[in-house]
Formats: structure tokens, sequence, C-alpha cells
């Protein structure tokens, strides 16, 4: 049996792993069907981490010596994908398809994605120019124009976020409502360097391949379709989260969550459900930053190894 199985292989994961084994667990594995990494090794540049910083730095190459460093203490990396993860008793079962393997704990980081918005070219422009983090990209355009898409909370908090930063905000939302939070709407409603582009939708990116160079908007109304020429698109229009693992035969969830499928825990990253923690983009009000993904993890590591102590398993 497991000490630890950590489904997911970001960097909530193998922080997890990291701390967990050289805190002295002995069994544990990450189950990541890919390389390890996340959803970070997709970024183009990375300024914002702690201790790294180098001009034309990647997703790909800040992660790139992670898992050394990880393993090195002890934790195993299996390519297999989770299918479900059950409590049986006093411990659980990791269903792998072709076999289940029983744990003491289970750390869960499975993360979530970024929904896309369906437009033409936003996929060819995603990590140039189009973006899903302000926080991440923001900084990028200091100085000048961008444009939000999206109407919920999350999108009127990060135009209000690069209001900040950059010369010009356009939001684009589909409706001439919103479902933000009415302080928020207002908030934003009163910056200046906010401007409104309502009962509107993005027909298409376009750019060269030096990137994103404007969208063509397109509106319910009848008006005459335009361009908007910004180099820095962000699109909020909602995330996927990857909870699948955590739901069980007849339909109902292994653990408490929260109305957007975000697995509910507390500071420690104690879900509702002994022995099982979620840690990263699951877990509800995840900042979706790498550094605080890692201090998830570790803070799950640390949880997962005083369990077993404190159980005696």
């Amino acid at each position: 049996m497991l000490d630890c199985a950590i489904v997911g292989g970001g960097p909530a994961g193998l922080t997890a792993g990291l701390y967990a084994t050289r805190g002295g667990l002995k069994e544990v594995v990450m189950y990541e069907k890919g390389m390890p990494g996340g959803q970070i090794t997709q970024s183009s540049e990375i300024e914002n981490y702690p201790g790294v910083f180098r001009e034309g730095l990647t997703g790909m190459e800040l992660m790139e010596p992670w898992p050394a460093q990880c393993m090195h203490f002890g934790l195993k990396h299996e390519m297999k994908e989770v299918k479900q993860v059950r409590k049986v008793g006093d411990h659980f079962e990791v269903d792998l398809g072709n076999e289940t393997v029983e744990a003491k704990t289970v750390i869960v980081c499975t993360g979530s994605t970024p929904r896309r918005a369906g437009f033409k070219g936003e996929d060819e422009y995603f990590g140039k120019g189009v973006s899903t983090c302000a926080t991440c990209d923001g900084f990028f355009y200091k100085g000048k124009e961008v444009a939000v898409l999206g109407g919920g909370d999350t999108a009127l908090e990060e135009a209000l976020y690069l209001a900040n930063i950059c010369s010009k905000v356009y939001v684009i939302h589909r409706r001439d409502s919103f479902r933000a939070a009415p302080p928020t709407v207002e908030r934003a409603m009163k910056n200046e360097k906010i401007e409104f582009i309502l009962n509107a939708s993005i027909e298409e990116a376009f750019g060269d391949a030096m990137g994103l160079q404007g969208v063509k908007i397109v509106f319910n109304d009848g008006r005459e379709p335009m361009e908007l020429h910004v180099p820095g698109l962000f699109v909020f229009v909602g995330n996927d989260v990857n909870n699948q693992v955590l739901r069980q035969d007849d339909g109902s969830w292994l653990c408490d969550l929260n109305e957007q499928g975000e697995v509910i825990v507390d500071l420690n990253m104690h879900s509702s459900v002994p022995g099982l923690y979620a840690a990263g983009d699951l877990r509800i009000q995840a900042p979706k930053q790498v550094v605080c993904a890692a201090s998830d993890g570790a803070i799950a590591g640390m949880q997962a190894l005083h369990y077993i102590q404190e159980h005696e398993l």
C-alpha cells in the first residue's frame, strides 16, 4: 500500500511529492500520464516566480529541473491516468483502469483548464497575444492598449488589474448586463481607462508571425463589424475544473465541492474526507499562480505526512 498517491504532475503535485518524501514517507507515487510540469509549461515567458529571473525564460525552462529535484528524495512518477479515487474503510483506492492501487492518503492536483471562447485564431495566437492570465502576462503590455473578453467577476477584476498597467482596456461582452457582482461592475464603469464594447463578440483574432495584432468584433444588434487593433487579448469565459477523478460510480462526489466544482478545503488543504487533500487550481479560491500552487503542494505533502503519523497508519 502506498503512503501517498498524488494525482497530477504540475507544480502542486511535484511539490507535494517533494515535501512528503523529504519528510519521511517512503512509498509516494505521482500519477501523471504525460511529462510533469503542468499548464505553466505552455507559457512563453515567466517573470514573476520569486528567485528565478531571466529575460526570455519560458514556462518549460522554469519547470525543467523540478522533476529531478523532487524525485531525488524518493518520489516515483508513473505515466498512468487515474480514472477514479475512492474511499474504502480507512484507506483509498486509486483506479488506473486496468489496475487498482491502495493508498493511505491521496493528494489531488489535477488543476483546471481555462475555457476557450471558440473564435477563429484563438488557438493560433494563444501564448502569442491571447492569454487567460492577466497576472501572468499583463506586464508585457505596460503602456499599451489591450482587450478583455468576458462579463463575469474574473473578467472585470482582471480588467481593473490591467487598467493599472495598460494605457486602455477594452471589455468585450456579449450582453449589455453583467454576471459580475454589482460593486465590481461599478468600479469598472468608473475607471477612466476601461471602455466597454457590449452586445458584442469576437469573430476572429488576426496577426502575423510576431503575434496578435487585433481582433474583429461583431455585434448582436446589427451594427457594422469593427476591428480593434490591440497586441493583447485576455479571455475570461470560465474554467473547467478537472475534478473527474472524484466522481463516484453513483454520480456523487468523493468530497465536498462548491458550485463551480472546486474542492472545498481549509488552510491545510484538507478536504471534507480525512486523508484526502486538494492543491493548486482544483481547490477553492485558487490564485492560479505557480508559486501559489507550489505552496499548496508543500502544505498538502506535509499534512499527508502528519496524518499518517497521527493515525499510525
